[in-house]
């Protein structure tokens, strides 16, 4: 009877009601668990900066050259084979999200000429319900305006459109093409479909757009944009100069002689942009000030290029390659893990240039060559690592030619003429130490010639008797020491710009590392000739391939005894450049 009252007591009148307040209950407890809940530490770095807005590039071509972003021949593009799918794209996009990625942006070249761009929008827009706020675009409108009623209505709800002149003739010249009323219709179609604000993207140059800088705030007067001035930067094959650059300083200065009312807007914690208005505007106008009072404290941008590699600054020359992982069936889980190891490795400012010099002048002395992680750290770190195929590793070598993905040029420094010069009609001096500043600094390669250069560099690892027998009969379980110490001086070759902080990273032509034993000696004689057409020469190369093939001699070997000796590591010749050809035996 009594557990009779208390089941009748406890009964609903309304099972409805019931089932409605604990569903509000429920939704309630997850809700505060969602606000409770840590960001994803996988894109969290070591500066405690979380990554919530993921930059795409969907493709490599553009159907413009402007001058600043690519040379007039265009540039050679990537297989198409070797692009991401629209499902690679997709499963990338889901990943990031599902870690707490807010915001997507894709970009090119220019991304409205990939065919599937409006499908692929539709699927990102799938997406929302499980986190993702913002699909955003970054275009130069040629080609938008056709498309763009359908990109909004798939879920597009962000967009920037670069402009650097409203001067049809001039467009024509920083273009190399015609398009400038396509691009204005595109603007105010945008307006009118509701996008807001509409951004749009000018680069400002000294001598070619900077005396338009007050018709671009008078652009705003009527029109709800968001015009963004950009210091010029230094992108490859753009002939970036520091005469070129309008700092925000005398941006300001100039807008303000014109319009003395204009006020500061304040801006968010990730704003790139530095905000003002003028009073009674529509829009607003912005300086991004990436030269000369940059931003990295706060960046939470990660970027994948259109070949699917994964940048975590824009600065950096280090890639790592999520397309190679994901077409070798890696995991969810094992993906996660190296993009962790990426993004704990970013810098805390651009491609670790040192904080208490941040302004633009400094980059000459520092430039971007400085890897954001070397592949040592994936090698050494990173178990799951060790396992994958050397294609994910040459990912990381740094790309050089010219790139319609706005990656920075390594050899960008515009230091002095007696920077630019070889030293050997010169005083000996150490070239990688300022004589001014006593600071390490990378000499400037950029006014040197290509010329074929080559080195020979040998070595040798004296062995125990007992190890030297061992080794001459294949008696090791760890495998041919020879064949294996061989591959990984070719290895070591190159990758010489990671290894050694102020050395130029080179796209080799050939590496031959030769071992053999040496029977009087009881040691193994290395020998590692390198070449490459370059400017730089490649002594560094040579002698870090005859380094890391003796030490994997010891490492293959040391089971057996400690006693080896690495020894008489030296250049033996070099050719070409201004010094020409030396041999050793030639030095006093």
């Amino acid at each position: 009877p009594h557990l009779r009252r208390y089941a009748s007591s406890t009964k609903p009148t309304s099972t409805s009601t019931i089932g409605d307040e604990t569903r509000r209950r429920i939704q309630a407890k997850i809700t505060a668990i969602e606000k409770e809940r840590p960001f994803s530490n996988f894109l969290t770095d070591k500066f405690n900066r979380q990554h919530t807005y993921l930059r795409i590039s969907v493709t490599e071509r553009c159907n413009l050259r402007c001058t600043y972003c690519m040379p007039a021949e265009g540039v050679d593009l990537t297989p198409s084979d070797k692009l991401l799918s629209s499902d690679e794209i997709i499963r990338i996009a889901r990943l990031f999200v599902s870690q707490g990625v807010t915001k997507i942006r894709l970009t090119g070249g220019e991304p409205t000429i990939r065919k599937d761009i409006v499908d692929l929008v539709g699927e990102l827009n799938k997406l929302k319900p499980l986190g993702l706020q913002t699909i955003a675009m970054t275009s130069n409108g040629i080609a938008l305006r056709k498309k763009l009623p359908q990109l909004v209505e798939n879920g597009l709800n962000l967009l920037n459109i670069s402009l650097d002149t409203l001067d049809p003739f001039k467009f024509e010249l920083i273009t190399r093409r015609k398009g400038l009323d396509q691009v204005i219709r595109t603007i105010d179609q945008a307006i009118a479909l509701g996008l807001r604000p509409v951004k749009v993207n000018c680069v400002v140059m000294r001598g070619i757009n900077d005396k338009e800088v007050a018709d671009f705030v008078e652009f705003t007067r009527d029109r709800s944009v968001d015009v963004r001035f950009i210091e010029y930067m230094p992108f490859d094959g753009n002939k970036w100069s520091e005469t070129k650059l309008v700092p925000y300083n005398t941006l300001i200065a100039l807008i303000r002689s014109r319009y003395p009312s204009i006020s500061k807007v304040s801006d968010d914690a990730h704003d790139t942009s530095k905000a003002y208005y003028v009073p009674g505007f529509a829009g607003r106008i912005g300086f991004i000030t990436s030269m000369s009072d940059h931003f990295c404290g706060t960046c939470n941008r990660l970027r994948i290029t259109a070949d699917g590699n994964l940048k975590v600054c824009l600065f950096g020359n280090a890639e790592i390659s999520l397309r190679d992982l994901m077409r070798q069936n890696v995991s969810e889980k094992q993906l996660l893990e190296i993009i962790e190891i990426a993004v704990k490795n970013k810098k805390k400012q651009h491609a670790a240039s040192p904080s208490h010099q941040p302004r633009y002048f400094h980059l000459h002395s520092q430039p971007s060559k400085y890897p954001l992680f070397s592949p040592l750290t994936f090698i050494y770190l990173s178990p799951l690592y060790r396992t994958l195929s050397s294609p994910i590793l040459t990912s990381l070598v740094p790309r050089n030619t010219y790139s319609t993905r706005n990656s920075f040029s390594s050899p960008l420094s515009q230091s002095s003429s007696s920077d630019q010069s070889d030293q050997s009609d010169q005083s000996p001096s150490l070239s990688h130490i300022d004589s001014k500043t006593s600071e390490p600094r990378m000499v400037s390669v950029s006014a040197k010639a290509k010329t074929h250069r080559t080195a020979i560099a040998r070595g040798r690892i004296v062995l125990p008797d007992a190890i030297f027998t061992l080794l001459r009969s294949h008696s090791f379980s760890k495998g041919d020491v020879l064949t294996v110490s061989r591959l990984s001086g070719i290895n070591a070759a190159k990758q010489t710009g990671y290894l050694i902080p102020l050395c130029h990273p080179l796209n080799l032509d050939h590496v031959h590392v030769d071992l053999r034993l040496n029977e009087e000696t009881n040691a193994v004689e290395i020998e590692a000739k390198v070449e490459c057409e370059g400017k730089t020469g490649v002594e560094m190369e040579a002698l870090t391939a005859v380094s890391l093939a003796a030490l994997t001699v010891f490492d293959m070997c040391k089971s057996a005894g400690k006693g080896m000796v690495i020894e008489e590591i030296r250049l033996i010749e070099k050719s070409g450049g201004k010094s020409g050809y030396w041999r050793a035996e030639e030095e006093n």
